[in-house]
């Protein structure tokens, strides 16, 4: 199989991937940019962190029009959608810039929530959703509601919906499943709609949220717009369905930026066969046949014909990308088999140390700089020079 985190890898015909379909035939493609940012437990949330410190410095980061997010993804675009204001506009100051945002996600990386979540919610109220939601509402959002979200660009939160089987979306002026219906100015906190976005299979899912079908709009083309759809939702993590958190970025704008923290499924000689580990191992393989497809069609999107209605402009970079595939004299110096390390972290939300975190933020910002330059805009210029000391080795 063809690597299809290269880049330059050229696309199978006989790929199985499908065009997205855009929302509304008629209308045309915004100009515009738009960040996708993937699910991986810490692992994406960390790395992330490096991409966006390179959009930042480059002046990038505040002509964004729209951040779609899932899992791990969501947690950092929801510390970055709360210190927008405090950071896009404004001159990249690392100073400021790792207070307002590095910091806090950095916080939460220290702590360990998703086994501790599991134990305490099997035995006390609230379950274990609620247990990763209050672990988030303390370390990183402390209150806020999706109507604390910046008005532009839009933050997209997803989740899959277990009973329609498609994405479920948070955002400020709504929250919405297109077979279902959508709820106006919704004042779900924003510690629930991360926990959902981010609640993956089999320990962290589902996480059930109650509405009050009076306030559920039906939509056209809601075949499922009636009880019990309309008065609870059982959400799962959003990369179940879409994991680079590409679709609702895909449908609306030209330009498509990619940050992919999504790990890989090794092969395994003697699987367990009990259910449990034989399950966790199944849902592994199909996330990453998942992620697969989506990068197969997001990276085809860039070389097809400018005419051709799925052409897409912008680039991606992976956790698992070769950097001395992008072929630049001067990228940071990124070892291939440094950075497979990095990508073979589990994804799980589990204390990381500080050295592991700078690592992964260094490999973020070092990929991110390598894209922007070969695909996006080669008068960049090369990055500077690592966030921390180290490297990524």
């Amino acid at each position: 199989m063809n690597d299809v985190t290269d880049p330059s890898t050229p696309i199978d015909p006989a790929s199985p991937v499908r065009p997205i379909p855009p929302d509304n035939k008629a209308e045309s493609l915004e100009t515009g940019t738009a960040l996708c940012l993937s699910g991986g437990g810490y692992r994406a949330m960390v790395f992330h962190i490096g991409a966006i410190w390179r959009l930042h410095e480059v002046g990038l980061l505040s002509s964004l029009k729209r951040i779609s997010s899932v899992s791990g993804g969501s947690i950092t675009a929801g510390v970055l959608a709360l210190k927008w204001s405090k950071l896009a506009g404004k001159p990249f100051d690392r100073a400021s810039f790792e207070h307002e945002f590095v910091t806090p996600l950095r916080t939460l990386a220290d702590q360990t929530i998703d086994w501790k979540s599991v134990a305490l919610g099997l035995v006390w109220p609230g379950g274990v959703s609620g247990r990763v939601a209050a672990a988030y509402d303390k370390y990183v959002f402390h209150g806020a509601t999706l109507q604390d979200l910046p008005d532009e660009p839009r933050f997209v939160i997803n989740a899959t919906n277990v009973q329609s089987g498609v994405l479920w979306r948070f955002m400020k002026p709504y929250m919405a499943d297109y077979r279902v219906g959508k709820v106006e100015k919704p004042k779900t906190s924003l510690a629930a709609a991360v926990t959902a976005s981010s609640a993956f299979p089999p320990v962290l899912s589902p996480m059930t949220m109650t509405l009050d079908p009076q306030t559920v709009r039906r939509m056209e083309g809601n075949d499922l717009h009636a009880e019990p759809y309309t008065s609870s939702v059982v959400l799962s993590d959003g990369g179940v369905y879409d994991n680079l958190g590409l679709e609702t970025a895909w449908k609306r704008y030209k330009t498509i930026l990619v940050s992919d923290g999504g790990g890989n499924t090794e092969p395994e000689p003697a699987p367990s066969t009990d259910w449990p580990r034989h399950s966790y191992r199944v849902l592994n393989l199909i996330d990453n046949q998942v992620r697969a497809l989506r990068k197969r069609q997001v990276i085809g999107s860039y070389k097809a014909n400018a005419a051709d209605a799925n052409h897409r402009t912008g680039t991606y970079w992976g956790i698992r990308t070769d950097i001395a595939k992008y072929k630049l004299t001067d990228a940071l110096d990124a070892p291939h088999k440094s950075t497979l390390e990095l990508a073979a972290i589990p994804t799980r939300m589990e204390s990381m140390d500080v050295r592991r975190q700078e690592r992964l933020i260094n490999w973020g910002y070092a990929v991110c700089d390598a894209a922007l330059r070969k695909h996006l805009d080669s008068q960049l210029g090369p990055a500077p020079k690592f966030p921390y000391s180290g490297g990524v080795g």
